[in-house]
């Protein structure tokens, strides 16, 4: 009886191994495959698609499963974004390789699931579109509104889902803000052509963009350290990191999709106060010279200095310089500095083929836009004060002759550096912010239309 017993626990010990490995193999492979979800999101090759296929089946050969980690783990050091634990990657516990070849990256557990989710709601066939025939106010009644509550509770920004209503009542249009925060758009609650727009995006959609962009601005990152400058012109924003952290923020305004501002990466090497402004040809005859055909004194009241091919000054009246601008103008046009120089008080010059710089604005008016695609290529900083006492404080070398060059309005001065600061112009249409929540913006050159 006493041998019974102990071969029964032996049997009974053996099942709970068994048991417990079984458990360890299926976590592992739900591990994989959420991994490999989001990576056939981004990866152009058919190769983590047909991983998903693998993993979905019950039972995994161990040579697939080291392929598929080896695969999964080499995804992420060629962009030079680090695993959790490269040495466990080479453990007997295929839970614990799982685990240890996930990257190191802030909000990634947010991303996988938050691409669960949409990845879900995709397969619920939810998402007809939606179709407008006007707009829709708070307070308005229509058909459509038990679709776009319900579509608003979907996607995380409405608490309830109120279909019983065809008023866009208190509830849903305080929903409607919180979605159009989120999508860089204006936040007054009515329900037109560009929030309709971004409730058609179907989940499928929403994943493919969010995950694209979460791992190229990883990428990105992760090849970064120090100080830098990144302006993400989708977003209209610019922040100067410093170790890690953010140390200033700003809206920006950006060039117009005809004139979009490139994507490039330099490193700004002077600050000018009361910068002058050299007109671009381009600019000079797509914007000024209309003006001047208008009205011939547009060349003195923006105080323009008009100079002919041997950098001569010319001197026109009025009337002369409204015909002039009629045919052909050999002539260029140079805005001297002042409170209404396009420039405004300071530029910030980084080398680059395409001419453009960071600099103020004679109109601070336009950063209240929800689309702030407005300039001609070059961005426009708000916080433009904040970052010329950044660039004083920690990299101008004449920190004396900066002083005494602010009071005087009209001369300018440029000021060398004691090291250069590396700016980045990115293209980002999609990240997780720092209160994890989903941000989306519109490709506004069309840069991503394939997503």
């Amino acid at each position: 009886m006493r041998i019974l017993s102990v071969t029964c626990y032996i049997i009974l010990l053996f099942m709970s191994f068994v048991s417990s490995a079984n458990e360890r193999m299926q976590s592992a492979q739900k591990l994989l495959y959420q991994q490999v979800s989001i990576l056939a999101l981004v990866d152009d090759s058919n190769k983590f698609n047909l991983y998903k296929q693998v993993l979905s089946e019950p039972e995994l050969f161990e040579e697939q499963r080291i392929n598929i980690e080896s695969d999964i783990a080499q995804f992420w050091l060629q962009r030079q974004i680090p695993i959790r634990n490269k040495v466990l990657t080479r453990t007997d516990d295929p839970f614990i390789r799982a685990m240890a070849i996930e990257p190191q990256l802030s909000g990634y557990l947010e991303l996988q699931n938050r691409i669960r989710h949409l990845q879900w709601l995709a397969e619920q066939d939810w998402w007809p579109e939606i179709e407008l025939e006007r707009l829709i106010r708070p307070g308005d009644n229509d058909p459509i509104i038990p679709d776009v509550a319900r579509r608003l509770w979907l996607l995380g920004d409405a608490r309830n889902a109120e279909t019983d209503t065809d008023t866009l009542t208190p509830p849903i249009a305080d929903a409607l803000k919180r979605f159009q925060l989120r999508h860089g758009l204006k936040t007054d609650s009515i329900i037109g052509p560009e929030t309709l727009k971004w409730l058609n995006v179907t989940p499928a959609q929403r994943a493919s963009i969010l995950a694209k962009n979460y791992i190229q601005r990883a990428e990105f990152m992760a090849q970064r350290d120090g100080r830098f400058l990144i302006i993400n012109i989708p977003a209209f924003e610019m922040k100067l990191f410093d170790n890690g952290e953010v140390e200033l923020f700003s809206r920006v305004i950006v060039g117009k999709p005809y004139r979009p501002t490139p994507i490039l990466s330099s490193a700004i090497s002077n600050v000018v106060i009361n910068p002058s402004w050299r007109v671009p040809k381009k600019i000079m005859y797509n914007d000024l010279l209309p003006q001047v055909r208008i009205n011939g004194n547009y060349i003195a009241e923006r105080n323009f200095d008009v100079f002919d091919r041997n950098n001569n000054l010319v001197v026109r009246t009025p009337e002369q310089w409204r015909d002039l601008a009629k045919g052909p103008f050999p002539f260029r046009f140079v805005q001297r500095p002042g409170s209404n120089n396009t420039l405004g008080r300071y530029k910030f010059y980084f080398p680059n083929e395409f001419s453009v710089y960071l600099h103020d604005t004679s109109d601070p008016n336009l950063f209240q836009r929800s689309n702030r695609a407005l300039s001609s290529g070059c961005i426009r900083v708000e916080n433009v004060e904040g970052l010329a006492n950044w660039m004083a404080a920690n990299l101008v070398k004449d920190k004396q002759t900066w002083v005494d060059r602010h009071a005087d309005r009209k001369r300018t001065q440029w000021f060398a550096l004691n090291s250069t600061l590396d700016v980045h112009l990115v293209y980002w249409t999609a990240w997780i912010d720092d209160s994890n929540q989903v941000q989306y913006r519109n490709d506004i050159y069309q840069m991503q239309a394939g997503s």
